[in-house]
């Protein structure tokens, strides 16, 4: 087995129409290629917004907001039980920590829009970022 069948397909995953064809094709890839497949989904939480005494008693706490994106990544990839997908969330800025997730990858996957054009105005675009950031070949899947 050679050091590249080790590796992982990553994938991002934001709950958006673009975010699930990645996934279903990454999940395709990975059983294609007999590997396993890293799920990735990247929460951001506006500390700003959180001093707000009131921003708690509305359910804009961390808490929350990660439970919320937790369960979006879990419907995201149930469709997948015959992959090895493995679920992983974290708190940061996607674009970053895909790249950085996907170092030592088979290949990156992202959908080619995300969960808004006014983010993508504000953050810039996250298939972007990976396609000239990333060390691994990257998979920009367009919607249907």
């Amino acid at each position: 087995m050679s050091d590249n069948e080790l590796r992982p397909i990553v994938v991002g995953v934001d709950g958006s129409a673009a975010g699930a064809a990645a996934f279903r094709w990454a999940a395709a890839e990975a059983r294609r290629w007999g590997c396993s497949l890293d799920a990735i989904s990247v929460w951001h939480m506006d500390y700003g917004v959180m001093t707000n005494p009131r921003a708690a008693a509305s359910g804009l706490d961390p808490t929350s907001i990660e439970a919320e994106n937790r369960s979006v990544l879990e419907a995201a990839t149930a469709d997948a039980e015959d992959a090895d997908v493995r679920r992983i969330l974290i708190e940061g800025d996607a674009k970053r920590l895909l790249v950085e997730m996907s170092r030592d990858a088979r290949m990156l996957v992202v959908g080619n829009r995300g969960r808004g054009t006014v983010s993508e105005l504000l953050l810039g675009s996250v298939s972007a970022y990976c396609v000239h950031h990333a060390t691994c070949p990257v998979v920009v899947v367009k919607t249907p």
